[in-house]
């Protein structure tokens, strides 16, 4: 009787545990699936919403639902460096030893791909737009989504520290002297000198100062450098850690802080305090430095989730308060594991099983549109430029001598840090009819000249400039022009909030208004594009309209080029 009234209150008191206290697990080593992969996991797997890609020693990119289905192998004809990243709309952006950059879409068909000066040595990153920063030996490149090159900068030393995407969408790193490197996506380099060469550092967002790196010392002293302001450093001190820094990561205006014994510290810079420390699955002395945030060692995840550290080794989650939610150790990891947005780690084994363990039953609550995460800001290249009718910037003699200055940043890759106003520039004269619909016949500028706009704002374009091309697609009265902005939508090829889908689909949807044979040959070419980019759900829709230009009552040259790119995408 006294058994059961105990056994009674235990499963009472376990029914008001929290969700979060529900879950705490404690050397969980039990998978949910297993699936073999012909090679062993280099890198670390990358999982976005409901599967997980990686790559393997045998030169494969292959992806797995979250649920352990196989979905699609891609085979590099080569040997893959370990570092891989996934963009919002899915693409995969791997790179052969031989220096050659590959983006392969979410269906495991190849993009584009062509040959840096040297292989990569960091992931790449992925700014808000789509745009990549890619590192190599001594040089940092910026890369449209569609494979185009903005700018790109040449380093005088290697890098040190990891580079991190910062809270405005540019990038930081260190370098070995101990020179931190701010730019920002147009490529403007802020930098400063440390007082000591850091071990660590992490980007966070202090109220009123914007932007701002934390270094971490070995003598446990601390730089705050405000890079937005261009103050360089304001606030030097000393924490009261345990141990030495080893790597941080930031979020808002905290940072987690792995230390050399093995702790996770979570610390506010601004305050110079401690707020709280925690055990780690990490023996003291089995990690040698900061390369890990690299893919290399170490992993660590800093989101509204809580606080993750990741090795070869094992895993470990925090609450925001300090609470340990769960701890597991990993044996026989051939790299780093990764810990999905719906809960799931995913490890790669040495016996060349992929092994997925369910952790958590929270999933990121982070806004989502088709794919993954929306952009926590943008870059401002989708506004177009002041237009008048008065303004001499759109003189005959103006454009011509614009359209070769820009062509030829475009064909050298030194759009750099005047990105914003040739964008700006370009749209401001493709759309100076639909910005001025009552100009009647004294129009400055010449359907040649929008049409040409719209085809160089393809080459520097991104997910920002889409709407406005879906627009000009919309309400330029000349077939042209739309057809320029439709050829322009598919050279970007990026539409996750589906803008030129829509527009295709209104267009073509009878009576079909202003839309001769090119018009929709050029239509069928860009959604075909599109799907090829993002694949499903987009191809879904993409299917619709291309299904629709294909029947026997469209134009000839639209209908087989319809039919041609539901073939490519089979």
């Amino acid at each position: 009787m006294f058994v059961g009234v105990v056994s009674g209150i235990l499963f009472l008191i376990f029914l008001c545990l929290s969700p979060i206290q529900a879950q705490i697990i404690e050397e969980a080593d039990t998978p949910i699936w297993r699936q073999a992969l012909g090679g062993a996991v280099i890198g670390f797997p990358v999982a976005q919403v409901e599967s997980v890609v990686v790559t393997t020693d045998g030169g494969t990119l292959r992806s797995i639902s979250s649920q352990g289905t196989p979905l699609w192998d891609y085979f590099s004809r080569g040997r893959l460096t370990p570092y891989l990243s996934r963009s919002r709309e899915g693409t995969s952006y791997i790179c052969r030893t031989n220096s050659r950059l590959i983006a392969v879409n979410r269906t495991g068909r190849e993009l584009w791909a062509f040959y840096l000066d040297s292989p990569l040595i960091y992931p790449v990153l992925i700014g808000w737009d789509g745009r990549l920063f890619v590192f190599t030996e001594r040089k940092i490149t910026c890369i449209t989504a569609a494979g185009y090159v903005l700018w790109s900068r040449v380093l005088e030393e290697r890098i040190l520290l990891a580079p991190a995407l910062d809270t405005a969408g540019g990038v930081v790193f260190v370098l070995e002297g101990g020179e931190l490197f701010s730019l920002d996506p147009f490529g403007s380099i802020y930098s400063y000198t440390a007082e000591k060469v850091p071990v660590a550092a992490a980007s966070i967002e202090i109220e009123d100062r914007g932007p701002t790196v934390l270094l971490l010392h070995e003598d446990r002293g601390m730089e705050l450098v405000y890079t937005s302001l261009k103050y360089g450093v304001s606030l030097q001190g000393r924490l009261d850690l345990p141990s030495p820094p080893l790597a941080a990561v930031g979020r808002k205006d905290e940072a987690a802080v792995l230390l050399k014994d093995g702790k996770l510290a979570l610390i506010s810079p601004e305050k110079r305090i401690v707020l709280w420390t925690g055990v780690t699955h990490i023996r003291s002395g089995e990690l040698s430095n900061a390369a890990g945030l690299a893919g290399e060692e170490l992993k660590l995840l800093f989101d509204e989730r809580g606080i993750y550290v990741l090795t070869k080794t094992g895993a470990t989650g925090f609450a925001h308060d300090g609470r340990r939610l769960w701890t597991m150790s990993l044996r026989g990891a051939s790299s780093v594991p990764s810990f999905g947005d719906d809960g799931i780690l995913y490890s790669g084994g040495n016996d060349w099983i992929l092994y997925a363990y369910r952790l958590e039953n929270r999933a990121r609550a982070e806004e989502r549109l088709i794919y993954g995460e929306a952009s926590p800001g943008n870059y401002g290249t989708g506004i177009p430029g002041y237009y008048s009718r008065t303004d001499h910037r759109f003189g005959e003699v103006e454009i011509l001598q614009r359209f070769t200055e820009i062509r030829a940043a475009i064909r050298g890759g030194y759009v750099g840090t005047s990105e914003k106003e040739y964008a700006a520039w370009l749209m401001g004269v493709a759309g100076s009819v639909v910005s001025n619909p009552n100009a009647g016949n004294h129009l400055l500028v010449h359907s040649h000249h929008r049409l040409e706009a719209a085809r160089l704002l393809a080459y520097i374009g991104s997910r920002e400039t889409i709407p406005f091309l879906a627009d000009l697609f919309s309400r330029d009265p000349d077939t042209l022009v739309k057809a320029a902005a439709a050829e322009a939508i598919g050279k970007i090829g990026v539409d996750p909030e589906g803008y030129a889908l829509r527009a295709f689909e209104s267009a073509i949807t009878p009576p079909l208004r202003n839309m001769d044979e090119r018009t929709l040959t050029a239509v069928a070419a860009a959604t075909g594009a599109l799907c090829r980019f993002s694949g499903p759900p987009v191809s879904q829709v993409g299917i619709r309209i291309l299904a629709r230009i294909s029947g026997n009552n469209m134009f000839p040259i639209a209908s087989r080029q319809a039919q041609e790119e539901i073939g490519s995408l089979f």
